[in-house]
């Protein structure tokens, strides 16, 4: 009993007591919340409220380390950490003044970082913030240091597996179809938040109800301080072997409203120039589209004549000048904006391609070796602009025109050798083809849209016109030599041939959509749409008479297209949208009514077909930062008009085409499904793809090759079989704090697809099962220390594999790594230096018995000057080892393809660049 009196009494004697009291009021705080936490665990040790003067004391405390935590409704918390041990046995808190939280706010300003990522809905959005980018660094600098975004050097953007083909500034088009006109040019410090998702079309975003038209888009939010002023760049290098290139840009934004100016002028392959829209402007032969929609166009398309559409891919020297003007703004609240841009420019590429292939056939092989020479010129003006008005609070309109004159010159020369598999001399063939065109091209379309006060019911109508004026001349001089078996000389085929092309179309489209909701959750749409084409295409090839010009019609290889086309398209989407869920399922449906006349042979060809897309979706949005989808599309593809009855080319006498009036549509089968996620507590991500589809009654060629090496192409239904393709692709992304805070990513992608196709030779016909799959792993580190240094490395292996079932043997499985890798260091005195590098290597396959190796490594060395480090001076080496080289090989029906072409190689330039600024604060 005496111990435990002791024991007790040791106990007691650690103690703490107190008083609160309202800071202001100086008011007693009755029955506050008084607690002792231990401060290892933060465990409860103790507790008790005030008395009625707002005292408090606790004893029967050991000696330790606590926490004293004091709570009162209204009151912000007070929480003080003490000890208690044999000196200080007893904690007198004395008067606890505690604080209104109403008070605390008036007098605190809270700061803090936002997520760097954060997922809503469909779209991932960047908090530009969190991540690490120099003074002067563009748009492009960030993109670089986002998680699933890659950026290759030129500039091409790839976002979660996915080609990026479009770049807003604050939800506006920037420059129209040139992404890098943003990239390149904006500032990276400007910069508030980057999002990315897929954009939906002007009628699924309205509706809510996707549609199935989607393009990968990344929208650049900018910080609103950084909304008005003006900032730009001029930059001009001058190197060896006649290498130059000169830059300069102007931006004034003010508010709402953006200027923005540019011109470009080098040969060192920074064209400034973008020609994606080139598809929707120009394609060659005549197609019909998925909306069914039949385009006629002149230039030659399969007749080689006006291959060149102005791209800039790589290869070839390019000599390029460009211009452009921007200018987007809104007013009245924001019920009126337009965004209007003009672009000009002209490039001038020479080219030379070596290329190798392999034509598998049942019975043996032919490889060719072809020399391809080229030079190509375009100069091109392009006018657009978009006028939005909002009408009233439940109604808009929106209309756009563009237009575009285009001026053509091409001349290409082909020298090719073909031998059997026993290496005996097969046929050659030494063609130039040369073509002077011209291209005019208008569209308009207006856009009204208009909600109902019953929730969900809307109502829209699309109309457009497309305008088309196509003129070419050129020239095909041939000569073809043909071997026997032996390899002894046969014959000579021998053409030179005058062609003129005049083609030209109008189209006018309208589409009607209605939204119903028929249920809290669930609502229909219903479509119609009506279109007409009127087309012509007339071409004409002459012969030379013995008066020495081209007089001499040759009406085997020409043709008088008149095109008579109307369609009636309908459909209706069911759409069922309740808390997490989403859910799409309809279809539409085109009956097209398609007569063509030649006018030279008076020969009349009438098609009416019907074209069904079903389509289905299903997506659940499991958090705010973590959803799931997957989707299902059908499609019929009626057969071309160069399947059913093709324009006949003597271009290559070599490879002919052949019609088929027989041919019965196909259609096919899309699947897809899609994850993302993304965690804030350890800063990661997670995107997961996988799409997969198959054809049935497919389309293919049949193929027929004589003894000379002539093939006869002709396209067939397949029966029995169904062709295939699948694709998968995976990304994760963290940051790892235990390698110091080093970005980590892993990503992995598998594409695997199989086609058929007849081939036929020397009467011997067989079905051909062409398999080509890539298969590849990346991993991905980035670290950057502000002032110090930024890096960047990725790489990993892929396996390739090609193979063709009548020639197993001969296949072009093979592995390969890739690798790209930058690194900046700052050093004192403002002095940088840089360095970036591509490495790639293809190992030796069946069919190439050569391993191809190649690094492309760039250095520089720079310095910057002025306040703000605006001014910098710079020497630059491109292509340092000297290895650049177009190469790529390829497998296409029973086709395996080596292709090498002529780059821009290695060079030094000494440049200056400066980066004026003048935004906001």
């Amino acid at each position: 009993m005496l111990l435990l009196a002791v024991s007790g009494f040791a106990q007691n004697k650690y103690l703490v007591k107190g008083t609160t009291v309202d800071t202001a009021a100086r008011l007693k705080l009755l029955n506050s919340s008084i607690s002792v936490l231990n401060a290892k665990d933060s465990t409860l040790k103790s507790f008790t409220r005030t008395a009625a003067d707002g005292s408090f004391e606790i004893n029967k405390l050991q000696k330790g380390k606590y926490i004293l935590m004091v709570t009162y409704p209204g009151y912000a918390d007070y929480i003080e950490a003490f000890t208690l041990d044999s000196t200080k046995s007893e904690k007198d808190f004395g008067t606890l003044h505690m604080l209104l939280k109403s008070k605390l706010l008036e007098d605190v300003l809270i700061k803090g970082t936002a997520a760097a990522i954060k997922i809503n809905g469909d779209t991932t959005e960047f908090n530009a913030a969190a991540y690490t980018i120099q003074p002067n660094s563009k748009v492009e600098d960030l993109l670089k240091q986002l998680p699933g975004i890659q950026v290759d050097k030129d500039g091409k953007i790839t976002a979660q597996g996915k080609t990026v083909s479009k770049v807003l500034v604050d939800g506006e088009e920037f420059f129209g179809d040139d992404p890098t006109l943003v990239t390149k040019n904006i500032r990276g410090d400007m910069v508030d938040k980057v999002q990315l998702f897929e954009k939906k079309s002007d009628q699924a975003a309205f509706t809510g109800i996707d549609d199935g038209q989607k393009s990968q888009t990344i929208n650049i939010k900018l910080k609103e301080d950084k909304k008005n002023g003006y900032f730009g760049k001029l930059d001009a290098g001058i190197g060896n072997d006649g290498y130059y290139e000169t830059q300069a840009q102007f931006n004034r934004f003010k508010g709402k409203m953006k200027f923005s100016a540019y011109g470009t002028l080098s040969n060192t392959g920074k064209t400034g120039l973008s020609w994606q829209d080139n598809s929707k402007m120009n394609s060659g032969g005549m197609e019909i589209l998925d909306n069914g929609i039949i385009m006629i166009s002149g230039g030659g398309g399969s007749d080689e004549l006006d291959s060149f559409d102005g791209r800039y891919t790589g290869d070839g020297i390019p000599v390029a000048a460009s211009g452009g003007l921007h200018y987007d703004t809104k007013w009245d609240s924001d019920k009126k904006s337009i965004n209007t841009n003009f672009k000009t420019g002209a490039i001038t590429i020479d080219g030379a391609v070596n290329t190798i292939s392999q034509n598998n056939l049942p019975s043996g092989v032919i490889i060719s070796n072809s020399d391809q020479t080229s030079h190509n010129y375009i100069f091109r003006n392009k006018l657009d602009a978009t006028y939005q008005i909002k009408l009233d609070s439940m109604s808009n309109l929106k209309i756009s025109v563009d237009g575009m004159a285009k001026k053509t010159n091409t001349s290409t020369g082909y020298i090719a050798r073909s031998f059997r598999g026993d290496d005996t001399r097969l046929n050659a063939s030494d063609r130039t083809v040369s073509n002077d065109g011209t291209q005019q091209v208008f569209n308009a379309s207006a856009f009204y849209t208009k909600k109902f006060r019953k929730k969900g019911r809307t109502l829209s109508l699309n109309l457009s016109e497309a305008i088309r004026k196509n003129e070419s001349t050129g020239f095909l001089r041939s000569d073809n030599t043909f071997y026997a078996t032996t390899g002894a000389f046969e014959r000579e085929e021998i053409v030179d041939q005058l062609k003129t092309v005049n083609a030209n179309s109008n189209i006018l489209t309208g589409n009607l959509t209605y939204t119903e909701p028929i249920a809290k959750y669930l609502s229909i749409v219903f479509n119609y749409g009506l279109s007409m084409n009127q087309s012509i295409s007339d071409r004409k090839s002459f012969n030379k008479s013995a008066s020495g010009n081209y007089d001499m019609l040759d009406t085997q290889f020409s043709n008088d297209f008149k095109l008579t086309q109307i369609g009636n398209q309908g459909g209706a989407i069911a759409n069922f949208n309740r808390k997490k869920t989403v859910i799409n399922i309809g279809t539409k449906v085109a009956l097209i009514n398609f007569d063509q006349l030649d006018r030279y042979t008076n020969n009349k060809f009438d098609r009416n077909f019907v074209n069904w897309n079903p389509q289905a979706s299903y997506q659940y949005k499991i958090s705010s930062q973590q959803s799931f989808s997957i989707r299902y599309s059908g499609s019929t593809r009626q057969p071309s008009v160069d399947q059913i009855q093709p324009v006949r080319v003597n271009t290559d006498p070599l490879n002919v085409t052949l019609g088929n009036e027989n041919l019965r549509p196909s259609f096919t089968n899309n699947f897809s499904a899609y994850y993302d996620s993304y965690k804030v507590i350890g800063n990661r991500s997670l995107y997961a793809s996988i799409n997969y589809s198959f054809t049935e009654n497919s389309i293919v060629s049949n193929t027929t090759t004589d003894l000379e090496g002539r093939s006869t192409f002709q396209s067939i239904n397949l029966t029995g079989k169904r062709p295939s393709n699948y694709y998968g692709y995976l990304s994760y992304y963290r940051k790892m704090k235990i390698f110091t805070d080093i970005n980590v990513g892993l990503s992995g992608n598998l594409n695997k697809s199989t086609s058929f196709n007849y081939v036929t030779y020397n009467g011997k016909t067989e079905l051909n099962q062409n398999s080509s799959g890539e298969y590849s792993a990346n991993l991905s580190l980035s670290k950057n220390v502000e002032k110090k240094f930024s890096a960047y490395v990725n790489g990993g292996p892929n396996y390739s594999t090609g193979s063709s079932s009548i020639q197993k043997e001969l296949n072009n499985d093979g592995w390969g790594f890739r690798s790209r890798f930058s690194a900046t260091g700052y050093l004192p005195a403002k002095f940088e230096i840089s360095t970036d590098g591509d490495y790639l290597f293809r190992g030796a396959t069946k069919s190439f018995d050569e391993d191809f190796t190649r690094l492309i490594w760039n250095a520089s060395v720079s310095r910057k000057f002025l306040k703000g480090d605006q001014l910098k001076a710079s020497i630059k080496v491109n292509d340092l080892l000297n290895q650049n080289t177009g190469f790529n090989r390829s497998a296409s029906g029973n086709f395996i393809t080596q292709t090498s072409s002529l780059t821009i190689q290695r060079y030094f330039m000494c440049s200056v660049t400066w980066d004026f600024n003048k935004m906001g604060k």
